[in-house]
């Protein structure tokens, strides 16, 4: 064996050794079921950070380490994605926070095209809600592992058996618990582990700040202690048993099945179980198809893809950042890349892993891991990076907007920081950026799939790029694709208007509203109006 091909083997063995180490994954739910509460709280349990920043409500949560922006700060919500990188129990975690609102979403579809498995995160009392039930078949749709956990089972909620009801009825995704409370929600005494049958009893530590007293109990003395709730405990395990809901691994990875843990994020209980069960359980990135279908192994050369765009991260520096999410080989700081997009090399002089909005230098890293470039100007949403032989994944679709505005600058004196900032939210993602001849680029349309979307905008454009917008509605909640040859006549037709992307060059035909839709497509069957794509569910489905 020559020299060579001795280092490329060795170096094909670190590759693989490391990608199993490697688990990537996001945190999904509907608003306020306590997500970035749940992030600050892995974190703690792995030691990655002394004490969690969320006390008491999201008014007073200043501290939360994901939640960087601030107006995320401001008005205690998630609005663009985090990534943590994690090194747990030798393990490499790359936890992806994600925003919870709805308006938010299409941060949250990149995101799960960047991750391995998802945390389905649930509401004691609530259960399944709306966007958690919009995210899931968005995972479903790519067979993607989900890990469930219900939270907040320290206030008052529902029956544990009616929750694992709900989940299988109205999702079809068979729940296998993993644990199980002792004590109602709202009366939480700790948790039983039904593989080992060993009891953790939990006791809550001041404001939530710091890790909960646990202490294992043996089952007569966790009977001595509990009494009644042990009882009822026990009573609804054996029940589990007699229906068969353990853990299976297969209908796990085939999406077919969750593991469910129960747990309170905010005190910190049933936390560290759910970390071992992310570590356990979760799947090492695998290879992954590029846009010819051919599967790219984690050994190959390095290859990565560009799932999320964010500047001014750092106000003292006003740089550009792409995320990239490493999908195969060794990434080795200062290594120039080659851009698939335009051919051109990329150096990467300046990679950094990020912590929320703390940032250190990372020299090396390996398939899973979650690299941020700084001074990323040449690159969008979608594109693919890589070494050696060409390589390009399919791009990351686009969400169909359903709010529309027109967007003009205050100040006309200041149109040249408009036109940069407008590009720059565009290549982003916080909102996409129609244009045509008629309205011209002093008037763009923003297209979103939420209203708060365009307060971020506005927020952006007056703080970040110092000018101000101004923006109008307009009378649009659907659009379709379109193509060159129906342009003409779909433009032409009473409240319909053909718009083309600026990112991608794509034509969209804007109609006021699904009636009208329909009007058109029955009286106009020949012309070309497709439904556009949702992080990979057809919208409609």
């Amino acid at each position: 064996m020559s020299v060579d091909t001795a280092g490329a083997a060795r170096q094909e063995a670190e590759v693989s050794r490391e990608a199993g180490r490697r688990r990537t994954f996001a945190v999904i739910s509907h608003p306020d079921a306590g997500k970035s509460t749940l992030t600050e709280a892995l974190a703690l349990h792995a030691a990655a950070i002394s004490s969690a920043g969320a006390v008491h409500g999201k008014g007073d949560r200043r501290g939360v380490t994901s939640d960087w922006m601030e107006m995320e700060q401001d008005r205690g919500i998630s609005i663009t994605s985090a990534a943590l990188r994690i090194d747990y129990s030798d393990r490499v975690l790359n936890l992806v926070d994600t925003p919870g609102h709805a308006d938010f979403s299409e941060d949250t579809y990149r995101v799960l095209s960047a991750v391995d498995c998802a945390i389905m995160l649930l509401d004691s009392a609530k259960g399944l809600e709306p966007q958690t039930l919009k995210l899931f078949d968005v995972c479903r749709a790519r067979r993607m592992p989900v890990i469930t956990f219900v939270n907040k089972w320290d206030r008052p909620g529902r029956e544990p058996l009616e929750l694992l009801d709900e989940i299988e009825q109205r999702i079809g995704l068979r729940p296998t618990p993993l644990n199980w409370p002792v004590g109602i929600a709202g009366d939480f005494r700790g948790l039983i582990d039904r593989s080992s049958g060993t009891y953790t009893k939990m006791t809550r530590q001041p404001g939530g700040a710091t890790k909960a007293l646990e202490e294992v109990l043996d089952a007569d003395e966790a009977a001595r202690v509990e009494g009644a709730e042990w009882v009822q405990a026990q009573e609804e395990i054996e029940l589990l048993e007699a229906l068969g809901a353990d853990f299976d691994h297969d209908s796990f990875m085939a999406g077919e099945s969750s593991p469910v843990l129960f747990g309170a994020a905010l005190p910190n209980f049933g936390v560290g179980q759910l970390l071992e069960a992310v570590v356990g359980l979760a799947p090492a990135p695998a290879a992954k198809a590029d846009a010819g279908e051919r599967a790219r192994p984690v050994e190959a050369a390095f290859s990565g893809q560009v799932f999320k765009m964010q500047a001014n991260m750092d106000k003292n520096h006003r740089d550009r950042m792409a995320f990239v999410r490493v999908s195969s080989g060794r990434f080795d700081r200062g290594m120039v890349l080659t851009h698939a997009a335009t051919g051109r090399p990329f150096a990467t002089k300046y990679s950094q892993a990020v912590f929320g909005s703390e940032r250190s230098t990372i020299d090396t890293a390996f398939p899973g891991d979650v690299i941020a470039l700084v001074n990323a100007q040449a690159l969008s949403v979608g594109d693919t990076l890589y070494d050696g032989p060409k390589v390009e994944f399919p791009p990351i679709p686009s969400f169909a907007p359903e709010h529309f505005v027109v967007a003009r600058a205050k100040d006309a004196g200041k149109y040249k920081q408009f036109q940069r900032g407008i590009a720059q939210l565009d290549a982003e993602g916080v909102v996409q950026v129609l244009t045509s001849d008629v309205r011209g680029e002093q008037a763009p349309v923003l297209a979103a799939v939420g209203p708060l979307q365009f307060d971020v905008v506005r927020h952006r454009m007056e703080q970040e790029f110092r000018a101000p917008v101004e923006t109008s509605p307009l009378d649009y909640s659907v659009a379709r694709r379109t193509d060159a040859e129906s342009a003409p006549a779909l433009h032409a037709l009473s409240g319909a208007e053909v718009l083309r992307r600026r990112n991608d060059g794509e034509l969209l035909v804007l109609v006021h509203n699904k009636w009208r839709l329909r009007v058109i497509e029955r009286e106009h069957p020949g012309l070309f109006m497709e439904p556009l794509l949702a992080g990979g569910v057809v919208e409609g489905d």
